[in-house]
């Protein structure tokens, strides 16, 4: 099986790529979105939202990283997509399932399932832009207000020459609320002759293995289960191999694995230029309040500086507590 690690706008960003990726388990990342609306994007644009271009296109534990574009013009994304391409990702991903009202009301994300032909115009745009050899992927929802076209989207985008498909098993009215439906990513995937991966919904290795069931899918796309749960990754591989677990796999990951690399996630953050001073502690607030969900320990440091902001006074908690767990 193989497992693809979801972009997340506003919370699984590079920075976090980078910690998730140390812990091992993904074997491929795909950005955040880079939203193209009217203008040819500078080199800094992608960049800044996709630094591992400086470093082979590549997290610093090795794993690749796709750029994935959002917009709704064909020629405006296939100029931005060939300049994106000389920069060297690892592919490009193009965005047909962002559910955000902000992005929904300029006419990107996921309201672009209303418009196959639209969509099809995009991806040979984007497929014509750029090397043959750079793969173009895209990931979208099962549909806008309701499912009934998802077929007929996949095979817009497989037909206008996309490499692979990432489907994320619920509508844009869904929203997040479960069940992710896995079985209608079979039906996809039976419609359509490119690769096929399942997402939405994966919070376990149970939850895995069932997705991996229902919708005849051997590609995963892993999201918040992976935030919450960073040993996530490796948990599944090992069950899928039928290897033995290791601690880290068989109960999550071992709170005294985790708390160091949340230590360097915090050093990361304040190595940031673009993160503004007054947001740098609630980057790492709202990791702990995710955390939560799966390692109970995570609780006490976040309780403990939850009203806190001076990064220095942060900075002594976290590393108190490492010399505790040790």
């Amino acid at each position: 099986m193989k497992l693809l690690l979801a972009p997340m706008e506003g919370l699984l960003d590079h920075t976090l790529r980078d910690i998730l990726t140390r812990v091992g388990g993904v074997d491929r990342c795909v950005s955040e979105f880079i939203r193209v609306s009217g203008t040819l994007l500078p080199d800094r644009a992608f960049l800044r939202v996709v630094p591992e271009l400086n470093q082979g296109g590549r997290t610093r534990a090795g794993i690749p990283v796709r750029a994935q574009l959002l917009g709704s013009d064909p020629n405006c994304l296939a100029e931005n997509a060939a300049r994106l391409a000389a920069l060297g990702p690892h592919g490009i991903d193009l965005n047909f399932g962002c559910p955000a009202k902000i992005v929904n009301r300029h006419g990107g994300g996921a309201t672009l399932l209303d418009d196959p032909e639209l969509i099809a115009a995009i991806v040979s745009a984007v497929r014509r832009a750029v090397p043959r050899t750079m793969p173009v992927s895209a990931k979208m929802r099962l549909g806008n207000l309701d499912g009934s076209r998802a077929v007929e989207c996949a095979q817009a985008i497989a037909g206008a020459g996309a490499d692979e498909l990432v489907v994320h098993a619920r509508t844009k009215a869904d929203g997040y609320r479960p069940p992710a439906y896995w079985e209608r990513v079979a039906e996809v995937r039976a419609a359509v002759s490119i690769p096929v991966a399942a997402n939405g919904e994966i919070w376990t290795v149970a939850d895995a293995l069932r997705c991996r069931e229902l919708s005849g899918c051997d590609t995963l796309m892993l999201g918040r289960g992976m935030v919450v749960d960073p040993g996530l990754g490796l948990a599944i591989v090992a069950a899928t191999r039928q290897a033995p677990l290791s601690d880290a796999a068989a109960r999550g990951m071992p709170w005294e694995s985790l708390l160091p690399l949340v230590t360097e996630f915090w050093s990361l953050v304040l190595a940031r230029r673009d993160i503004a001073d007054r947001h740098r502690a609630g980057r790492l607030k709202q990791w702990l309040n995710l955390l939560r969900r799966c390692h109970p320990r995570a609780e006490a440091i976040y309780g403990a500086i939850r009203t806190v902001n001076d990064p220095a006074q942060i900075g002594a908690y976290l590393a108190e507590s490492v010399r505790i767990a040790a």
